[in-house]
């Protein structure tokens, strides 16, 4: 579940493995390039954790970063 706080909207995932976790990412990285807005993210083995705002509108969490929790969504 996505998490808006500290201007930011937030959620962790985790998978079997670091292949599993880093394919994740991969298919993450094809959608937001699509939708030219990239997250900040970090990956420890299988964890992956996402933050997501919108740097053009003062570091705030706007729809264009709502739209893009949800193409991830539809990703796990």
């Amino acid at each position: 579940m996505w998490k808006e706080e500290d201007n930011k909207l937030t959620r962790s995932f985790e998978f079997n493995d670091f292949i599993e976790a880093f394919g994740f990412m991969t298919k993450v990285a094809i959608v937001a390039e699509k939708m030219d807005h990239h997250p900040f993210w970090t990956n420890v083995y299988n964890k992956v954790t996402i933050e997501l705002n919108t740097h053009d509108k003062g570091d705030i969490v706007t729809e264009r970063d709502h739209k893009l929790a949800e193409a991830i969504d539809k990703l796990v």
